[in-house]
């Protein structure tokens, strides 16, 4: 059972999330909360598997939230709800340590996937969010906390299908799919990209995709198919 905290300092939009997460399989919200000192106290009485943390709080910036609860060791994974797709703000989540983005105009229909994906220590990004940041990457030479990508010539012919459909952004249940092969062997596969990357999330990964052109974007930011090799 995955354990989830909610803050948010709008009841409605927590009664919202709340419904549809009790109504989950294998998802139970154990507390929530309205400001951002709240949800350091929820996280310590609780220990949840996901935090569930809106960005504008009345007392503490969501992202400055992030960064004290991901110095901890017994941080969760941190889900962001925000109203705000824009670049900055999208690149300082990123920085502080969130799992993943959601953005409030879509939380109720995505809210159940992105807090499953985030407890299995994936990265979900709402898709406008996502367009903004394939779009940030492709006018950064190096974005920040980014090393060099020279493991991707490490990368065997199957990791770079998979590091480009991971930059497409599908799931590794849906990159398994595509792959006909088991989730486990996709998530082994993402593993080992890590690894050779040098990266620690999906986002980072598919941001040295972007950039070294294994996936093209239009004008509009959307993804297109990846260049052939």
């Amino acid at each position: 059972m995955l354990r989830v905290v909610i803050v948010d300092d709008h009841p409605i939009v927590r009664a919202g999330i709340r419904a549809v997460l009790d109504a989950a399989d294998g998802i139970t919200v154990v507390a929530e909360g309205a400001r951002g000192a709240e949800a350091r106290d929820l996280v310590a009485a609780h220990r949840p598997d996901v935090l569930v943390l809106d960005v504008n709080l009345p007392d503490i910036n969501g992202i400055e939230i992030t960064r004290q609860l991901r110095a901890r060791d017994t941080s969760p994974a941190i889900l962001i709800l925000t109203v705000h797709n824009d670049a900055p703000t999208i690149f300082g989540l990123l920085e502080s340590g969130s799992a993943g983005y959601v953005l409030k105009d879509d939380a109720l229909e995505t809210i159940v996937n992105a807090v499953r994906a985030v407890a299995r220590g994936e990265t979900w990004l709402s898709p406008a969010i996502a367009r903004q940041v394939v779009a940030r990457a492709t006018h950064q030479q190096n974005p920040k906390g980014l090393e060099d990508p020279s493991g991707l010539s490490s990368l065997t012919p199957r990791e770079i299908e998979v590091l480009t459909l991971l930059a497409q952004g599908l799931d590794n249940a849906a990159i398994a799919e595509r792959l006909v092969v088991t989730t486990r062997t996709i998530q082994n596969h993402v593993s080992a990209i890590y690894d050779k990357l040098g990266v620690a999330s999906r986002t980072q990964a598919a941001l040295i995709a972007i950039q070294r052109g294994l996936v093209q974007i239009s004008p509009l930011g959307k993804t297109g198919d990846a260049n052939e090799s």
